[in-house]
């Protein structure tokens, strides 16, 4: 007698485990969702890896996890801050980003429908981005396991042979500059749980920037360090920048675009905007020389619009992060102690 597996192949709207098992379901998953998003004659080699051609040089590669709760938020969703992340990460490495990796771990019970909806905005961050998804893997595990869905993307990139940034590579004498807006996607996705108390009109800021860094470093050849300053916030950010480069840097509050939104809601919250997420802005240390040009350049960018500049680095020896108040003390920045905002990211 023959022995079929009793769940339906075409009748269903949600993940089961058996989306999972590497079998027909985890084909039809693929087939359905995955392949018709991300095509392309790299991903068609239907292999365990990829391979795709490189010229010789350096090259740069980054992988991240995302786990951001609720999945779905104003201004984007889990799918499109995860190519958005590494892109980012790969941008500031001086690199031109070209390939990523994505794996998701399913919970069953996960609707088709969002996961159709998350993958689409995938293709349109990877589209924006232009950069291709050539490899992939999904795991399914049972319900209560984990939460919805997680993101693994990992990218590779190819560096301009002439780039060497670093945080290490922080001097006195540069400028620190801000491309936009802090503390957006924090207090965005705070926003959207349960039972905080406070609603605003905020967007996540998540975006790729990998165009804006490619034109920035391509047209001033003096740029030290990139950051997105992510988890942990501007204030965690350059703390390891000073660290690496063993600077003093010193921000100046007057300077910093906080937005009213961020600054109510950290008030009522409790939190300092420096040390709230960020996915969307870019962290610039150059000579202060090339400050004007730099501003002016990132500022033709609509991530940029807001770019100036918001502090100095100041002589070798130790490394901190001070901050001249709009009372004209001054007061330290430490690192983020602890976890302020979890599953943010």
């Amino acid at each position: 007698m023959e022995i079929t597996c009793p769940v339906s192949f075409t009748d269903f709207d949600r993940v089961l485990l058996g989306h999972g098992s590497g079998g027909k379901l985890s084909r039809r998953l693929i087939d359905t969702i995955f392949y018709p998003a991300f095509k392309n004659e790299w991903l068609e080699q239907n292999h365990d890896g990829c391979v795709f051609p490189m010229n010789a040089g350096k090259l740069a590669c980054s992988t991240d996890s995302f786990v951001v709760d609720p999945i779905f938020f104003p201004g984007g969703n889990i799918g499109d801050l995860a190519v958005n992340g590494t892109v980012n990460d790969l941008a500031c490495c001086g690199a031109d980003p070209m390939f990523l990796t994505v794996g998701f771990i399913l919970e069953e019970g996960l609707p088709l429908s969002d996961l159709q909806k998350i993958v689409y905005a995938m293709k349109i961050a990877a589209e924006k981005a232009d950069v291709r998804i050539i490899a992939g893997d999904t795991k399914v595990v049972a319900h209560g396991q984990c939460d919805k869905l997680f993101i693994n993307t990992s990218g590779i990139g190819a560096v301009p042979p002439d780039v060497c940034i670093s945080p290490s590579k922080a001097e006195p004498g540069d400028v620190v500059i801000c491309s936009g807006n802090i503390g957006v996607h924090g207090i965005t996705i705070l926003s959207t749980r349960e039972s905080l108390g406070f609603e605003t009109t905020l967007e996540s800021d998540t975006a790729s920037l990998n165009k804006m860094t490619s034109k920035l470093v391509k047209t001033i050849t003096d740029v030290h360090v990139l950051r997105d300053p992510t988890r942990g916030g501007v204030g965690t950010t350059l703390n390891e920048i000073a660290e690496a480069s063993k600077v003093k840097i010193e921000l100046d509050e007057a300077r910093l675009p906080v937005p009213d939104a961020v600054r109510a809601a950290s008030e009522i919250l409790g939190l300092d905007p420096l040390y709230i997420a960020n996915e969307g802005i870019l962290l610039v240390i150059l000579p202060e020389k090339h400050a004007g040009e730099a501003v002016a350049l990132l500022q033709q960018f609509s991530e940029g619009r807001q770019t100036c500049v918001i502090g100095r680095v100041l002589e070798p020896g130790g490394a901190s992060v001070s901050m001249k108040t709009i009372y004209g003390n001054h007061r330290i920045v430490t690192m983020l102690t602890g976890e302020q905002l979890p599953r943010i990211c």
